[in-house]
């Protein structure tokens, strides 16, 4: 039942633009501040290493502290650019309400991340909001670009599809 208000509600439509707005604002001037402001992640990466999140029987995410002392830390630079456009296009997608599934997912992917490394601060929230996001589906960007892409997209690629099919 609540998840078909999500889905096909317009009064959902509307509360989940304001929602949109409120997270998408949040990305957007996190990764504009880290953008114009120099930001560098190997500090952070070093310190989420040095410092995993442990439990009663030790690291509880091993594999988690493995990615970043294999693959985030040696390529930090790589990380320097993807955290602040990443963080950036997502607030600008669920701004605008363009492709907002997709920019819903990968925010929470970064969500998700950031917890892993030890960092709790208002992640869970920002979690729980995407989830709601994620399972409204096309009704979170009908009053956004998605009433004009989603259709422009599946049209693209059914016609694709058929030319695949002859």
């Amino acid at each position: 039942m609540f998840n078909s208000f999500l889905r096909k509600n317009d009064v959902a439509a509307v509360l989940l633009t304001i929602l949109r707005f409120y997270l998408g604002y949040a990305w957007l001037t996190a990764g504009y501040h880290k953008i114009t402001g120099g930001f560098d992640a190997a500090g952070f990466l070093k310190g989420a290493a040095a410092n995993p999140v442990s439990g009663p029987d030790g690291i509880v995410y091993g594999w988690y502290v493995e990615f970043l002392n294999a693959f985030a830390i040696p390529n930090v630079e790589l990380f320097n650019v993807l955290i602040p456009w990443g963080e950036f296009l997502v607030g600008l997608g669920l701004i605008l309400g363009c492709l907002t599934t997709a920019a819903m997912f990968f925010g929470m992917i970064m969500n998700f991340s950031f917890m892993l490394a030890g960092t709790v601060s208002h992640n869970p929230t920002d979690v729980l909001m995407g989830f709601i996001i994620l399972v409204a589906g096309a009704n979170a960007g009908k009053y956004g670009l998605d009433r004009y892409v989603i259709p422009f997209i599946n049209k693209t690629l059914f016609k694709k599809e058929k030319q695949f099919q002859q």
